[in-house]
C-alpha cells in the first residue's frame, strides 16, 4: 500500500466543484483524512480566490494509474486537456506525494508547490505534521512554521465536505 496525498483545488463554482472532487476522491479511496478547507487568492494569474485542501488516503494502485485517475476525475468535473496552467480550475487535482518516490514522470513527485504555495504546505501540515519531504528531509509541520507567510495569504473556511 502506498500512501498518498493530492492537493485539491476549485475557484470556478467552487463550492459545486470542490464538493464534488471530495466526493469523487473518497469513492475511489474510502478510508481517507482529509485537512481543513481554505480560501486563497489566485496565484500566478487574475481570477477568483480558489477553495484549497489536501487529501490523503492509502492505494494499491500504482503510481500511474492514480495519475490518470486523478485526470480521469479532473475532465469529469469539466476540467479541459487545453487550459492553460495559470487559469480559472473548475476542479484541480495535483498528485503531492506517492509513498516517498522521486520523479518527473508520470508526475513530479514530491510536487515542487509543496515548498512555494501556502495553500499547498499548510494544509500539508495540518493533516501530515510529522511526514518528512523526501528532498528537503524536513517535516511539513517545520517547513510551514518556516514559511514566509506574508507573500501568499489563506482564510481558513466551514465547508461540509460531506
Amino acid at each position: 500500500m502506498a500512501k498518498i496525498y493530492i492537493s485539491i483545488g476549485s475557484n470556478v463554482d467552487r463550492e459545486k466543484n470542490f464538493r464534488n472532487g471530495v466526493t469523487a476522491l473518497i469513492s475511489h479511496f474510502p478510508d481517507f483524512s482529509h485537512s481543513s478547507v481554505y480560501e486563497s487568492e489566485a496565484v500566478g494569474f487574475k481570477g477568483r480566490p480558489f477553495y484549497n485542501s489536501v487529501f490523503a488516503a492509502q492505494t494499491t494502485l500504482s503510481l500511474e494509474e492514480v495519475c490518470k485517475l486523478l485526470k480521469q476525475i479532473e475532465r469529469e468535473h469539466g476540467r479541459k486537456p487545453e487550459d492553460k496552467k495559470f487559469s480559472p480550475r473548475t476542479l484541480d487535482l495535483d498528485l503531492l506525494l506517492y509513498d516517498n518516490v522521486i520523479c518527473e514522470t508520470p508526475a513530479q513527485l514530491p510536487r515542487a508547490e509543496i515548498c512555494t504555495n501556502a495553500f499547498v504546505l499548510q494544509p500539508l501540515a495540518e493533516i501530515a505534521p510529522a511526514v518528512l519531504h523526501p528532498v528537503t528531509n524536513q517535516h511539513f509541520a517545520q517547513m510551514w512554521q518556516h514559511y514566509d507567510k506574508s507573500q501568499q495569504k489563506l482564510w481558513k473556511v466551514e465547508l461540509s465536505i460531506l
